[in-house]
């Protein structure tokens, strides 16, 4: 069998599990923290503010996010338990929530807010724990179309930004603030290497301001005013337990954009592990339903602190990809610097100082590439025209009902407006029509037995009753046995995880899809990922004997596609056949 190409360097300096040193470590957190931090302070603040709240809470709010923020941060990175993902996964105050929370303020203050937040991020922890049931339904395919969505979402906010130059200073202040930033951005990106692409944001952020600082629009009385150490002088301000008539008529809504939230995250944690090593490696699910469990520990945390809830953001991936350092300690950094911010308001000064334009040209480069690492997502899943349709779609539904192109006047009001949200309404549609697509098929045949060589002849005879009542010939129904033995003593032979019962059953399912078998192999949870292994098969493994390698040659050969998919409970191994066009094939 012929080598695979070597695996291409991704221009990661730092992989997940490296320690850069520290001063590079706590240099690129305070960066990132810096660049995200305003982004999670205004969204309270255009909260509190349009739902005409007093001072006194926008300052708690304020503050409680940046320190929630922060912890949420850590939890990603360092992963307690079964929460977190294990990456550098930036959390911070989620825009998605505004309408709705602008609703629950206004009808009820902050004590209805604090309630439904925490109602609806129980949900997340359902969600987390039994992610592997909603597999179907929340694919790489409706991650990658979210991901593309949130650049539609936020980009038309950006543009304004870029072009809106304050009332009173020229007209050319804010593009040209904005395009020295994005121009000194782009191009060290492009041409620099080594430590100074690192530092590309904060340089040209710097760039951006410096120019804005000649028309005027960097506010120095803002930061000259603020105070060095401070805590907010207002306090926590409790919940809402009446629970009437503005409690439930809300909490679906909240439900619904806490569910889109953690497709949201779904799709920033896979897209994370895309960025995040140098070997391409296959998308580990527990880091999955880590990231979503650590996503509802944030929620949870901002209602019991009554301020708005958080999400994964995006840019992390942007980040990630711009600088090339994918280091887990990093994100402990970003944590604790946010949560040092919040109790620092000339710091928090420091940042919501610089002007709007130079904050959206920064923003504009992570967007451009966070359009791209969705649509690699989208095309690495749409593998066959019907989720490729999905994607298409539904991207194209988001777009019209972000640009207020579709029924807008009849849903304009509907639950607080969440579809006019492009990422709402494009990621409901690919979910709606990812299910239909589930619904429609053939009912598949199953069959539970041992995870054990035992149960071989039963599997046989299943399968062979599968091959007659498609039709297919003795080569398919061969090809189908062999396939199904080898993937089976794969599982076995797995290292099964610490603490994992010595006896696991299997569930087998077999279904016919556009003319192929499709065989999926359920079974309690295991150490390593079938998907890996075959991706080093042919590279050489003197430590490994050739006789461990024997099943996974012959699955490599007799499938089309394999791919497994590990979550904390289970292990879900899909694999494609093809019919053969004549005999079986002889293993060289």
């Amino acid at each position: 069998m012929a080598e695979h190409p070597p695996a291409p360097d991704r221009h990661i300096r730092y992989e997940a599990d490296d320690k850069p040193p520290l001063p590079l470590t706590a240099g690129l957190g305070l960066q990132f923290a810096i660049l995200a931090i305003a982004g999670i302070v205004l969204t309270p603040a255009i909260v509190v503010r349009a739902a005409g709240g007093s001072d006194d809470y926008l300052t708690w709010a304020v503050f409680a996010a940046a320190a929630i923020s922060g912890v949420s941060t850590i939890a990603q990175a360092v992963r307690f338990g079964r929460i977190g993902a294990g990456y550098v996964l930036l959390m911070g105050t989620s825009g998605a929530f505004i309408a709705v929370c602008v609703t629950a303020l206004t009808e009820g203050g902050p004590g209805l807010l604090a309630t439904l937040v925490v109602a609806s991020s129980l949900f997340q922890f359902l969600l987390a724990t039994k992610l592997s049931l909603f597999r179907r339904l929340l694919t790489p395919t409706v991650a990658g179309t979210v991901v593309m969505l949130i650049a539609v979402t936020v980009m038309p906010l950006i543009f304004d930004m870029v072009a809106a130059s304050p009332e009173g200073s020229s007209a050319w202040s804010a593009p040209a603030s904005a395009l020295a930033a994005m121009g000194v951005i782009v191009v060290i990106a492009l041409k620099a290497s080594g430590t100074l692409r690192l530092w590309a944001p904060v340089i040209g952020i710097v760039a951006g301001s410096i120019v804005a600082a000649f028309f005027g629009l960097y506010d120095l009385d803002r930061v000259s005013e603020a105070a060095w150490i401070g805590l907010p002088d207002a306090s926590w301000p409790g919940f809402d337990f009446s629970f009437g008539g503005e409690f439930w008529s809300l909490l679906p809504a909240f439900v619904f954009v806490t569910l889109i939230g953690a497709v949201e995250t779904i799709g920033d944690s896979v897209a994370i592990q895309r960025v995040s090593w140098r070997r391409p490696r296959a998308t580990d699910y527990r880091a999955v339903q880590g990231a979503v469990a650590a996503d509802g520990a944030g929620n949870l945390l901002s209602g019991l602190a009554g301020t708005v809830p958080n999400t994964t953001y995006s840019t992390s991936i942007s980040i990630t990809e711009l600088t090339g350092v994918a280091a887990r300690r990093v994100g402990v950094a970003i944590g604790i610097s946010f949560i040092v911010m919040a109790f620092v308001p000339k710091l928090l000064a420091l940042v919501l100082a610089v002007p709007d334009a130079v904050v959206a040209a920064y923003v504009t480069v992570l967007l451009a590439l966070l359009f791209v690492v969705g649509m690699k997502i989208v095309i690495s899943d749409a593998t066959d025209y019907r989720r490729g349709l999905i994607a298409g779609f539904s991207f194209w539904i988001g777009v019209g009902f972000q640009n207020n192109q579709i029924f807008g006047e009849y849903l304009s009001g509907f639950a607080g407006g969440f579809l006019e949200n492009g990422m709402t309404a494009g990621g409901l549609t690919a979910i709606v029509l990812t299910l239909f697509t589930e619904v429609t098929q053939a009912r598949p045949k199953r069959l539970r037995c041992e995870l054990a060589t035992s149960a071989l002849p039963q599997v046989r005879v299943f399968l062979g009753q599968f091959a007659d009542r498609n039709g297919w010939n003795r080569a398919m129904a061969d090809r189908l046995d062999t396939v199904a033995e080898e993937a089976l003593l794969t599982l076995i032979d797995a290292e099964p995880p610490v603490g994992a019962h010595e006896h696991r059953s299997l569930r087998l399912t077999a279904s016919k899809q556009d003319g192929r078998a499709v065989l999926e192999f359920v079974a309690a949870a295991s150490g390593d990922n079938i998907e890996d292994r075959l991706a080093v098969l042919d590279e050489q493994q003197i430590d490994r004997p050739v006789e461990r390698d024997l099943s996974l040659r012959m699955l490599q050969h007799h499938a089309s596609t394999v791919a497994h998919q590990q979550y904390h409970e289970v292990d879900i191994v899909t694999v494609h056949v093809d019919v053969p066009a004549s005999a079986p094939r002889e293993v060289s």
